[in-house]
C-alpha cells in the first residue's frame, strides 16, 4: 500500500482546481482576486474553530488556556489585515476588467464572517435573511444567533470564578447584540484593580475588539481605493455601508471603564 503523501493529506490536486476564472479572455488579476478570497474563507473557518474552542475553555474555567486561544485568534486577524496589502496591489482598472463576472456575488454573502460576528456578540437577525431558507448558511447563522456570545460566556466564567455578575447580564437573551451594562462595568473595574490574572484576559479581549475594528477600517479603505463611492457588487452600498460599521466596539463595557481609572 502506498504511503500517504503531502499532496494526499492536503488534497492539493483538489485545492488547486478550485480557482475557476470566469473572464474570457482570461484577465490576469482575476486569479489574485479569487485566491485572496478563498484564503479569507479558510481563515474565517479557522477563526470559528478557535472561537468555539475559546468558548469551551471559558466554560471550563480555564483562563490561562483562554489567553493562548485569544492570542491565536488575534494573530490570524493580523494576517487577515495584512492580506489587504496584497489585494491593494490591484488597481481599479484591473478590478474593473473582470468585475462584471462577479454578477450578484458580494462579500456580504460571506456567511462565515457573519458567523464570526455573531459569535463575538455582533448579532443581527436580518443578516440571516440574505441566505436561502434551509441552506447551510442560514442554519449556521441561526445556531450562532441562538447561542451565547463569547462575551456572555466570559461573564459566566467571571461569575463562576467568584466575581458576581448581575442576573440581567447572565440571563440576557443571546439573540440580542451585546450592550453596555453599568453593573458589569463596576465588577470589571474591581477586576482591574484587584485581579491581575483575570485582567490579562480582559485586555486580550480588548485586543480582539481592536483587531476587529482594524480589519473593518482597512477593509473600507480598500473598497474605497478600488471602487470609490460606487455601489458594491450585488447592489450593496459598498464603502458607504462599510463606513457605518467603523468604530463600533465589540465589547463596549471594556472600553467604557477606561475613563474610571
Amino acid at each position: 500500500m502506498r504511503s500517504q503523501t503531502y499532496s494526499d493529506y492536503l488534497a492539493i490536486d483538489e485545492l488547486l482546481s478550485l480557482q475557476r476564472l470566469k473572464s474570457e479572455p482570461t484577465e490576469h488579476d482575476e486569479m489574485l482576486f479569487i485566491i485572496i478570497h478563498q484564503v479569507y474563507e479558510l481563515w474565517f473557518k479557522q477563526e470559528l474553530h478557535e472561537i468555539d474552542y475559546l468558548g469551551e475553555q471559558l466554560a471550563a474555567g480555564n483562563g490561562a488556556r483562554s489567553l493562548g486561544v485569544l492570542n491565536r485568534i488575534l494573530t490570524i486577524l493580523k494576517t487577515l489585515v495584512a492580506q489587504i496589502d496584497v489585494l491593494e496591489t490591484m488597481t481599479p482598472l484591473e478590478f474593473l476588467s473582470f468585475r462584471d463576472r462577479l454578477e450578484t456575488a458580494s462579500g456580504f454573502e460571506s456567511f462565515q464572517f457573519r458567523e464570526f460576528e455573531f459569535a463575538l456578540g455582533i448579532k443581527n437577525p436580518a443578516a440571516i435573511d440574505r441566505f436561502a431558507p434551509g441552506s447551510t448558511a442560514a442554519a449556521n447563522l441561526q445556531r450562532r444567533l441562538d447561542a451565547p456570545s463569547i462575551w456572555q460566556l466570559f461573564l459566566r466564567y467571571l461569575h463562576a470564578s467568584g466575581i458576581t455578575m448581575p442576573a440581567s447580564a447572565l440571563e440576557r437573551d443571546p439573540a440580542l447584540p451585546t450592550a453596555a451594562d453599568e453593573a458589569v462595568q463596576e465588577q470589571l473595574i474591581r477586576i482591574y484593580r484587584e485581579d491581575t490574572a483575570t485582567m490579562q484576559v480582559c485586555e486580550r479581549l480588548v485586543d480582539l475588539d481592536e483587531g476587529v475594528q482594524e480589519w473593518r477600517y482597512r477593509h473600507v479603505q480598500m473598497v474605497q481605493r478600488t471602487i470609490g463611492t460606487k455601489c458594491g457588487t450585488g447592489g450593496s452600498e459598498g464603502a458607504t455601508y462599510l463606513q457605518k460599521t467603523l468604530f463600533r466596539p465589540v465589547f463596549p463595557d471594556l472600553w467604557a471603564i477606561r475613563a474610571a481609572f
